[in-house]
């Protein structure tokens, strides 16, 4: 046996984990109004978007891009202070754009098509087996929620994979939560929330005084400085109405 092999130290390792991704989803191929409106957007909150890793999704689109396009939409992205990593899942000619870009494609991103020439039906994520308004004992969870009694301090994230989690005091600013479905914070939350991180779009988000820096539910979001005033350090849910993002105080 040769000693050099028996001894020789790896050079790498490989690891897979829980990793945040933004998703930007194109409504248009104009990639100058993207890159402008982009960079607006980012200005509201430059601490929390700079060199974001984000994915690029294209499923809005009337019509599948061509490679060059595509090209054009991701400089616009980086332009705007943002980094694309990735395409999110879609047709076989968007799987084609990926790999000429030499990019990968993330099917963890659930597409939504404005036509459904654009959408693969065979990989979408499940819809929600009941439609009636989402609570959060009705997520049917099979795994027990996470419980977290600690403070979540800045630079720290907490995830509960496959279930809700609860938070039994604060979230500092520059913290995480996430969680597959609905979200509770018994105490401030003044970093990020994130609720149905893998899709559920009747995951909410709860908190006893709301300060946070960004709340996401199922891939939209929205940052504290589009969020209305007056529901600044008050008890506030979250939740998806369509496309959009609402806020409401809890028990108004």
């Amino acid at each position: 046996m040769n000693t050099a092999e028996t001894t020789r130290e790896s050079a790498f390792e490989i690891r897979f984990g829980q990793v945040g991704l933004a998703q930007v989803r194109a409504l248009s191929l104009d990639a100058k109004a993207l890159q402008e409106q982009l960079a607006a957007r980012l200005a509201a909150a430059p601490q929390l978007f700079d060199r974001t890793a984000v994915c690029l999704d294209l499923s809005a689109l009337e019509k599948e891009p061509e490679a060059a396009q595509v090209r054009a939409l991701l400089e616009a992205i980086r332009r705007a202070g943002m980094c694309p990593v990735g395409l999110a899942h879609g047709t076989a000619t968007i799987e084609a754009i990926a790999r000429s870009l030499d990019l990968p494609v993330l099917t963890q991103f659930r597409v939504q098509a404005k036509l459904g020439h654009l959408a693969s039906p065979q990989r979408e994520a499940p819809k929600p087996a009941a439609p009636a308004a989402p609570q959060p004992e009705a997520e049917g969870f099979s795994t027990p929620t996470l419980m977290h009694h600690h403070p979540v301090r800045s630079g720290q994230r907490v995830y509960a994979r496959h279930r809700d989690l609860v938070v039994t005091s604060v979230v500092g600013a520059g913290a995480e939560v996430i969680a597959d479905g609905c979200v509770h914070i018994y105490g401030a939350l003044r970093g990020k929330a994130v609720a149905g991180a893998r899709g559920e779009v009747t995951a909410r988000v709860f908190c006893q005084e709301f300060q946070a820096e960004l709340v996401s539910i199922a891939g939209v979001f929205r940052v504290f400085e589009t969020i209305p005033a007056e529901l600044a350090g008050k008890p506030v849910q979250a939740w998806l109405d369509g496309d959009d993002l609402r806020f409401a105080r809890i028990g108004a």
